[in-house]
């Protein structure tokens, strides 16, 4: 793991970056409102996907006074504009620059994931929701191309509700994946372990198909650097 810093908007966010040997994805993680990147949950679920030889950048979407900030926390235009400026540092780095790219985001930091694949549809290669407010994506749902994961707690009601309403206006290939009798932090047993292993299962299959559809290298354009 390397601790790296990311410039944006005149501030500086740092972050961790682990690129497995011969990685064949990068995944972006997008963090909830209150998080960062010392976040167990993601930590966790980073770890499974390194494993399985996908790269992770973990970084704080905020800087310490913008996070004390409820505005800020809930500020998904602002959590998008970073999303988007870590996506540009990552085409920037000679490791990351070339692999097929996915975004992972909890609550809050979905619906920034969400708005970050509709607003680069060319790069984004697939999308995982963790108990996500991806209601807030709601005026960019239908303009999602990345295949797009929802996972959601059976007992999270009204968080299930919001993401069932929400996959229906998805038009990109789309699934829904609900963990039974899960809360929203998926704290019981094996809960967050299958939210991983359904996360890295996601991602391996839809990266390797958009590294496939670019014949080897990533599916991005040049302007979007």
């Amino acid at each position: 793991m390397d601790l790296v810093n990311i410039p944006v908007d005149g501030v500086t966010l740092p972050g961790h970056l682990t690129v497995p040997r011969e990685a064949t994805g990068i995944v972006a993680f997008a963090h909830g409102s209150g998080s960062s990147r010392h976040s167990p949950r993601n930590n966790y679920v980073a770890d499974v996907l390194n494993d399985r030889g996908l790269a992770t950048l973990l970084f704080d979407l905020l800087t310490e006074r913008e996070d004390q900030a409820r505005t800020s926390r809930f500020d998904v235009d602002l959590l998008t504009r970073r999303l988007l400026a870590a996506t540009d540092w990552l085409r920037s780095q000679p490791r990351t620059s070339e692999l097929p790219l996915g975004y992972f985001g909890s609550s809050t930091g979905a619906a920034a994931a969400l708005r970050a694949a509709a607003a680069r549809p060319d790069d984004a290669g697939a999308v995982v929701s963790r108990g996500g407010r991806v209601d807030m994506a709601e005026a960019v749902l239908d303009e999602v191309r990345a295949p797009t994961l929802f996972i959601v707690g059976g007992a999270d009601y009204n968080v299930l509700a919001l993401n069932r309403e929400a996959l229906t206006r998805l038009t990109c290939e789309k699934d829904l994946e609900v963990v039974p009798n899960a809360g929203h932090l998926f704290e019981g047993e094996g809960e967050l372990e299958h939210v991983a292993d359904v996360a890295a299962t996601w991602f391996e299959s839809k990266l390797t198909a958009a590294r496939e559809a670019a014949g080897g290298g990533r599916n991005h354009r040049p302007g979007h650097r």
